[in-house]
């Protein structure tokens, strides 16, 4: 019987997994400075490393490359990824793309951990970027009109008399075609 898939890229039994030691990130950049990046999956093997080629990679690209920005973000930083996001949305390699030395990674670990709570304590919905309202967050609940069954009609589930809502309009009307 064929196997579907790729082949393994490592002996899963044979690999450290975990924590890197000082002494495989000093192996590792002194490959990458002697003989470049080359192929990750065979990368691990030729320079000595009992790591499979998906973790030097990320080793690499996270941590260890020498433009890799480390520390806190500014404020800039900071202003600029909340701006970007409101564009591209979670593409973080793209939002990465804008900040030299900050990785994709990094951007969204600081999206989720610091940003989106940084939007909501200024009242700001981290998904649509607008102000949120509590006045107009109510549930919408779709039932028959009893005196056409052709028709739906959308209500405020908060009226329960089907009044409209002097804020906001929720009624609408779907004609079944005849």
């Amino acid at each position: 019987m064929k196997q579907m898939g790729r082949t393994p890229c490592c002996e899963k039994g044979h690999t450290n997994k975990g924590a890197w030691a000082r002494e495989e990130d000093e192996r590792l950049i002194a490959y990458i400075q002697a003989h470049g990046q080359g192929c990750w999956r065979s990368l691990p093997k030729a320079a000595g490393l009992l790591r499979c080629g998906k973790s030097c990679r990320l080793r690499w690209i996270n941590y260890l490359r020498p433009d890799v920005k480390r520390g806190n973000f500014t404020d800039e930083e900071d202003d600029l990824i909340i701006k970007l996001h409101s564009r591209l949305s979670n593409k973080w390699s793209k939002i990465a793309s804008r900040l030299p030395g900050r990785t994709d990674n990094e951007i969204k670990n600081h999206w989720n951990t610091h940003l989106k709570r940084k939007l909501l304590s200024k009242g700001i919905d981290p998904i649509t970027h607008r102000p949120i309202n509590e006045h107009v967050s109510s549930t919408i609940v779709l039932r028959e009109d009893t005196k056409t069954s052709d028709e739906l009609t959308c209500i405020n589930q908060n009226n329960a008399e089907g009044e409209k809502s002097p804020e906001l309009n929720l009624e609408l009307r779907i004609s079944l075609p005849s």
